[in-house]
């Protein structure tokens, strides 16, 4: 059987470096970006947490793109004394591209069994105590209201510490052309193996393709939250898998 598409969901930014890391793997991939990353259309909240940026002893950031969005060319010695909590490899790239020493950044290793707040929450609590603050940096609706889970806020708060949250750009149902109705129309029957990293994505491809049956489709998800969204979406076979580049080919290699 010849080896199956492989069809990137991440934002355009993310999915042009995972389709590059897979294509030098040998995959066949490209990229379909079922979320649009856009700035906000007012930044006065971030703006305001600048001007707080002082009074917080670590900054969190959910993804490459909050980071981007949140310094945005600004330096970052306002916040040098803080500590930058990344959840993966694709966050720290972000930090380390706004000016972020390593030595200020704590995330799970790059071998981690996964890649989230549950995992960067074991690496950190060991920093929080009492009265310390916490900033969460994070992705927004449409509108610009920050939106997400809150389960890192919740264990920041039961260890005594304050938590605040912003959003520091939105993310968005991508307009999508006929170029893409098609590869979403054709990759419904098996023929191609969906990528997804987000949950969201997931969401957002049901609502562009609301009459689409997934029975029949395959999805590597890279979280079994994630593998959950799928399953409930339709998909017929679904599998999880880290999102490190060779354990996705060995999971795209071995998908039946």
């Amino acid at each position: 059987m010849p080896r199956r598409r492989v069809i990137v969901t991440r934002p355009a930014r993310e999915a042009s470096r995972w389709v590059a890391d897979l294509r030098g793997a040998g995959v066949d991939a490209i990229a379909l970006p079922l979320i649009e990353i856009a700035s906000l259309e007012d930044r006065h909240r971030v703006e305001e947490a600048w001007q707080r940026i002082a009074s917080y002893d670590a900054l969190m950031f959910v993804s490459a793109a909050a980071a981007t969005h949140f310094f945005d060319g600004a330096s970052i010695d306002a916040a040098a004394h803080c500590r930058f909590w990344a959840t993966g490899a694709g966050t720290v790239r972000g930090l380390r591209e706004a000016g972020v020493p390593a030595s200020s950044i704590d995330a799970p290793a790059a071998d981690a069994a996964q890649f989230d707040s549950e995992a960067l929450w074991a690496l950190v609590r060991s920093q929080v105590r009492p009265g310390m603050r916490v900033l969460i940096v994070r992705g927004g609706d449409a509108t610009g209201q920050a939106v997400g889970r809150e389960w890192l806020a919740r264990e920041i708060a039961e260890a005594g510490a304050t938590c605040d949250a912003v959003a520091a750009y939105r993310r968005l149902v991508p307009a999508i052309g006929e170029a893409e109705r098609r590869v979403i129309a054709e990759a419904a029957d098996g023929s191609a193996i969906w990528l997804f990293s987000s949950s969201e994505a997931i969401a957002n491809l049901r609502a562009l393709a609301p009459t689409v049956e997934w029975h029949a489709a395959g999805a590597l998800a890279t979280h079994e939250r994630i593998a959950h969204a799928a399953r409930t979406a339709g998909f017929g076979r679904v599998r999880v898998s880290s999102p490190s580049l060779s354990s996705l080919v060995a999971s795209i290699e071995s998908f039946a």
